[in-house]
C-alpha cells in the first residue's frame, strides 16, 4: 500500500490517521476473507521467537496462508542469532522474506533488527511493548459498539506492562478512555511519552481503587501479573509469591465486578485463579475468546498495511 510505515514497533510511531484506517482494515478483512485471499501470494514472512507463543505464533502463519503467502517459523535458539550479529543476520532475512515478525525479550534486540532490516518488521512481543495484541484489542472493542472504539471506557486491572504501553498508545489514535488499576509498576518498563499524551487528551485515569474503576467500565481487562517466561521458574519463585500477594486483592472475580455491567478482557494466556478466576473467563460476560480470535484479522491487516 502507497504510503505504508516501514515497521511496526508500536502505534506511537504511527500517524492516527494510519491507525484508525488499519482498524477499519481488520474490520472489513473480518468479514470478507475471500477478497484478500491472493494478496499475499508469492510473499514470505519470517517469524522469529525468542519468546513462546501461541496466539501470535497461529494468528500469523494462518494468516500468512490465507491471504496466499508462506510462513517460515524460526526459532532463536535454533538459528544464528544466538552466535551472530543481530543486525547481520536481519539483513540476510531481509533478502528472502517480505516480512519479518519478531517476538523478543528485549527491546533493544528489536531496535537492533529495525536497523537491519530492509523489509517491514512487526513487533509480535517484547517486553515494552505489544502492538499486535492492542490492534486485536481495539478490534474486539470496535465489534462489540458497531464499529466505533471512541468513547469506549477501558479499565486495566494489572501489573504496568508491555500490553499497557500499547493500550496506550492506540487509545490515544482512537479515543479511547483507559483507566489504569497497577499496583505493580517498574518506572523504567513505562512509556512515558504514550501516556502523556493519552494523559494531556483527558483520557488517561489511574487510580488504585479496583472497585470504583470496574463501576463504570465498559470493560476490564486484566494480564498475567508474572512475565510467562518466568511463571513456572523455580529461581523466580520468592518474586512470584511477593507479586501475587500484592495482587489478589485485584483480582478479577465475580466480587469485584458485582454491580458492573462491565465485559472482561485478557489477552491470554491465562492464569486461572490468578489474575482472574475460571468462573468469570467462561462467564457470559467474557469476550476473551473473541479477544483472541481477533487476532487473526489483525495481524493480517497489519501485514496489508505495511505491504
Amino acid at each position: 500500500m502507497t504510503g505504508a510505515p516501514k515497521h511496526l514497533i508500536d502505534w506511537k510511531f504511527w500517524d492516527d490517521g494510519k491507525i484508525r484506517a488499519t482498524l477499519a482494515l481488520a474490520r472489513r478483512v473480518k468479514r470478507q476473507r475471500w477478497e484478500f485471499q491472493g494478496h499475499m501470494q508469492g510473499r514470505t514472512l519470517v517469524m522469529i521467537f525468542q519468546k513462546t507463543s501461541t496466539r501470535t505464533r497461529v494468528s500469523f502463519e494462518a494468516g500468512m496462508t490465507e491471504l496466499g503467502g508462506h510462513a517460515i517459523n524460526l526459532d532463536w535458539r535454533a538459528s544464528n542469532f544466538t552466535l551472530s550479529d543481530i543486525r547481520s543476520e536481519t539483513r540476510y532475512l531481509s533478502r528472502n522474506a517480505a516480512f519479518i515478525m519478531a517476538r523478543l525479550k528485549n527491546h533493544p534486540d528489536l531496535l537492533d533488527m529495525a536497523e537491519g532490516a530492509t523489509v517491514p518488521l512487526i513487533n509480535g512481543c517484547c517486553n515494552l511493548y505489544h502492538p499486535c495484541q492492542a490492534l486485536a484489542d481495539m478490534l474486539t472493542i470496535a465489534e462489540d459498539r458497531g464499529g466505533d472504539p471512541r468513547g469506549a471506557r477501558l479499565t486495566y486491572v494489572g501489573a504496568y506492562n508491555n500490553v499497557v504501553n500499547s493500550l496506550a498508545s492506540i487509545s490515544a489514535a482512537l479515543g479511547v478512555e483507559l483507566t489504569l488499576v497497577c499496583p505493580i509498576r517498574d518506572e523504567a518498563l513505562v512509556d512515558k511519552e504514550s501516556r502523556d499524551r493519552l494523559l494531556g487528551l483527558g483520557l488517561l485515569t489511574e487510580t488504585l481503587d479496583a472497585k470504583a474503576a470496574v463501576a463504570d467500565a465498559d470493560y476490564v481487562y486484566t494480564d498475567t501479573w508474572i512475565d510467562m517466561e518466568y511463571f513456572n521458574d523455580s529461581a523466580f519463585a520468592g518474586e512470584k509469591e511477593r507479586r501475587c500477594a500484592l495482587m489478589m486483592p485485584y483480582q478479577l472475580n465475580e466480587a469485584l465486578l458485582a454491580g458492573s455491567d462491565a465485559k472482561v478482557m485478557h489477552d491470554m494466556p491465562m492464569h486461572l485463579g490468578y489474575e482472574i478466576t475460571a468462573d468469570l473467563a467462561e462467564s457470559e460476560r467474557s469476550i476473551i475468546y473473541d479477544q483472541a480470535e481477533n487476532r487473526l484479522d489483525a495481524q493480517k491487516a497489519i501485514l496489508l498495511s505495511l505491504a
